[in-house]
């Protein structure tokens, strides 16, 4: 990309702001060299990247950077055998502790939501956890080589600490003498050239023997290292260049150990700035409030709500512009101070940041295409004073951009064909135009010459725009219009600042009858836009309001439900401890009953008992819960549902017959019961009709049943042989029907297993039976079986 298009759309700017939200002078490297690229692939890459560390820094922050830094140069010193001090050691040993902190903290997040680009970063970082403690053992935070570095220098300190113990021991002696004292200008011990002396004073200098090191400014006072503690400095001295020798070997010895790490260190360095410049971009996002946009390379670009990134969040005016789709050319005309420089940087800023890996400041769906290249001629002067030189230099930078473009550039023009004689402008402008959209190029170009509005409308693929001006306040908005062509305001607006109506209306003869429509037609398109605008404002502000009370009611209908459900839940709660006491009294009759009929020989049938605790089981309630209507309505139409219809009860999840119907309630028939029911409340299964037609088959025979006939719940066909017994099934399963049970019981015994077998193969085909099982525990058992119908 032309380091030129760069400068004039200052996107070093917004590298500035990339390398401060760095946490690492890694990363702050990176972010800095950022270009943007014009690969569609390694576009959506970079994206992904920025993409995935956004996630993550939302999830748990920034990375652990602490303690990385810049360690190649005391690398390359330990590859060629230099011997790294201290902090350059340190500075080795908490980089590559970062390294594995790092590597750590995406593992876990990648194991949680995936990050697979991050992931795979981190997961070529090695790790040196022995050379990490090697150095932290032998070097603390201060940079020091500590006292366990090694015996011989644990030792060698020792002595020192005793040396200078008995050094100063031996001077204190001396400067408590009272003889002593008053020689000395203070009574202390210093150090002079690493050896420890006392201050004594100027004339007592023969009286005093010993080594002089040093004197004071004004010559008063004499630094003597007394003869009695020379040999001790001596031994002091020794010891420390001792000291300072095993330092250096124990240096020259982490030196080495790192050394065999060089590559991997600066491997590791290399993707820790890499890593740190993802998260970078993450921030740098949260703070423009930046969204990812669709990028592709078809030369189309859809910016929803754009803001310019430098102009602060509270005075920036979003920009939506469609480019590349039915038009592949905007002309942006109208006057200055409107803010079509600004959209045009908006345009091509916005594009190279998406280019370069970074999300931009618009609307999610927001659509940008990577160029081959950006190009703009686009100054800042808003002075009517034009040069000749001026219009040069932008005729210069045209050529060039004419010599360089491509089908798949983007062209940016301000103010194009300004500097020269109107009619000249204007003429050189539309070829110019003309030549770049034959070429197929995307191009925005700004413009004061009236006569590329007609140009824009008269050519297929260019668009005309505008920035919108209020009239009222005599001060543009800032709001890019497309499909609106640029008005001339100067009429509207000196007749506001008070101009006399007969210069105006002078004014105006002047100007040709073809312009004066085409200002009206404007004028006329631009009232139709505002009021159009207006009303579907109010419109959308309505639709959000009636969602906003459609939200609230459904959530209200979900509360009512909820609590209604858990006092019917709560009920069900204590019916069914009451029911689970009585079943424990029966459970004992029970036994007590079978008890007594093994001990007196009584006759006392098993499936009668079985009889008497199903009853008591089928007395504990049941929750009828509420069955949900569709989302979106209620019950189907009431006009539709007629006498005799099969219908669903909402409120009571039954079905039923309607027996009649009413204005706004309809009686139906559940089972032997009646009931009103609100029409609303109901929806239609089948109509009569065809339920007629269903049953027309079944009416071949008849069943009659007498006053005095009980409905039984069970069948005991213990002794009959099988043909009986299927005959003796058919009608029991019929009466059942027709009586309302949902389950049966058939009786059939142990035996052999035949008549079991058959029944239940009649029941596997018969087409009143839903299903069929054994009697469980209580029920019988394998002599049972239990029959639930349709």
């Amino acid at each position: 990309m032309d380091s030129k298009i760069l400068s004039t759309l200052e996107f070093h700017k917004i590298t500035n702001k990339l390398v401060h939200h760095a946490a690492t002078s890694l990363g702050k490297n990176v972010s800095g060299q950022l270009a943007p690229v014009s690969d569609l692939e390694d576009v959506k890459h970079m994206l992904q990247t920025t993409d995935e560390a956004y996630k993550a820094d939302r999830l748990k922050g920034n990375a652990p950077f602490g303690g990385v830094v810049d360690i190649s140069a005391s690398l390359h010193r330990a590859r060629i055998g230099g011997t790294l001090n201290p902090a350059e050691l340190l500075d080795i040993a908490a980089t590559a502790r970062g390294a594995r902190r790092v590597k750590k903290h995406i593992d876990n997040l990648h194991e949680d939501d995936p990050i697979p680009l991050l992931f795979q970063l981190s997961e070529q970082l090695s790790e040196h956890k022995p050379l990490e403690d090697a150095v932290f053992d032998c070097i603390d935070d201060q940079a020091e080589v500590v006292d366990s570095a090694s015996p011989e220098l644990a030792s060698i300190r020792r002595e020192l600490r005793s040396g200078e113990s008995r050094i100063r021991e031996k001077l204190e002696q001396m400067i408590r003498s009272s003889s002593v004292q008053k020689m000395l200008q203070d009574s202390i011990i210093t150090l002079r050239n690493d050896r420890y002396v006392i201050p004594v004073k100027q004339e007592y200098r023969s009286h005093f023997g010993g080594i002089v090191h040093d004197q004071s400014g004004s010559g008063a006072t004499l630094f003597i290292e007394p003869e009695a503690i020379v040999s001790m400095n001596n031994k002091l001295r020794e010891t420390k260049a001792a000291e300072l020798r095993e330092i250096e070997k124990i240096l020259q010895k982490l030196t080495a150990r790192a050394a065999e790490h060089v590559e991997d260190l600066l491997y590791n360095q290399d993707l820790l700035g890499k890593l740190d410049f993802a998260y970078a971009k993450a921030r740098l996002a949260h703070e423009m409030k930046a969204t990812l946009p669709r990028m592709n390379d078809r030369g189309f670009l859809k910016i929803k709500r754009g803001r310019h990134p430098l102009i602060a969040p509270d005075k920036v005016v979003p920009l939506d512009v469609e480019l590349g789709n039915q038009f592949t050319a905007i002309i942006v005309t109208g006057p200055n101070t409107g803010g079509k420089t600004v959209s045009l940087k908006t345009v091509g800023l916005l594009s190279l940041m998406a280019m370069s890996g970074l999300f931009v400041p618009a609307e999610e769906g927001s659509q940008l295409c990577v160029f081959d290249s950006i190009y703009a001629d686009i100054g800042d002067e808003q002075s009517i004073e034009q040069s000749l030189s001026t219009f040069s230099s932008h005729m210069t930078n045209i050529i060039r951009i004419l010599e360089s473009m491509t089908s798949k550039s983007l062209v940016l023009l301000d103010e194009l064909g300004a500097g020269t004689d109107p009619a000249e402008g204007s003429a050189l402008a539309i070829a110019i135009l003309e030549h770049i959209h034959k070429l197929d190029s995307r191009i925005i170009a700004t413009t004061h010459y009236s006569e590329l509005k007609a140009y824009a409308y008269n050519r297929k693929g260019v668009i005309n725009a505008s920035m919108e001006f209020d009239v009222a306040t005599l001060s543009p908005t800032y709001r890019l219009l497309v499909g609106v062509p640029g008005r001339s305001n100067a009429f509207a607006i000196a007749e506001r600042l008070g101009l006399s109506q007969a210069i105006i209306d002078h004014a105006k003869g002047e100007v040709s009858e073809e312009d004066q429509r085409v200002e009206n037609m404007i004028a006329s398109l631009e009232e139709d836009r505002l009021s159009a605008e207006s009303e579907r404002n109010t419109a959308e502000s309505m639709r959000r309001e009636m969602e906003a009370q459609r939200k609230r009611h459904e959530a209200e209908l979900e509360r009512f439900e909820e609590q209604r459900d858990k006092m019917l839940q709560k009920a069900q709660e204590e019916a069914h401890e009451a029911v689970a006491k009585a079943r424990r009294e029966a459970d004992q009759i029970i036994a007590d009953l079978r008890k007594l009929a093994l001990e007196e020989g009584a006759s006392v049938k098993e499936h009668k008992l079985i009889e008497a605790k199903r009853r008591l089981e089928e007395a504990a309630p049941e929750l009828a819960t509420k069955k949900k209507r569709p989302a979106g309505g209620g019950a189907k139409k009431p006009a539709k549902i007629g006498a005799g219809d099969e219908v669903m009860v909402y409120s009571l999840n039954q079905k039923g017959i309607v027996v009649e119907i009413g204005a706004s309630d309809a009686t139906v028939q559940l089972g032997i019961l009646k009931m009103k029911v609100a029409l609303d409340d109901l929806e239609l299964i089948k109509p009569v009709a065809q339920l007629n037609k269903q049953q027309q088959p079944k009416q071949t025979a008849s069943l009659k049943r007498s006053k005095e006939d009980s409905l039984r719940m069970e069948l005991d066909l213990r002794g009959a042989n099988l043909e009986e017994a299927i005959i003796e099934v058919d009608r029991f399963l019929d009466e059942s029907y027709l009586g309302g049970l949902g389950q049966v019981y058939i009786i059939h015994g142990m035996g052999t297993g035949v008549l079991r077998a058959g029944i239940q193969q009649y029941l596997r085909k018969h087409s009143l039976v839903k299903a069929y099982r054994l009697g469980k525990y209580g029920e019988g058992g394998a002599g049972v079986t239990v029959a639930e119908l349709k």
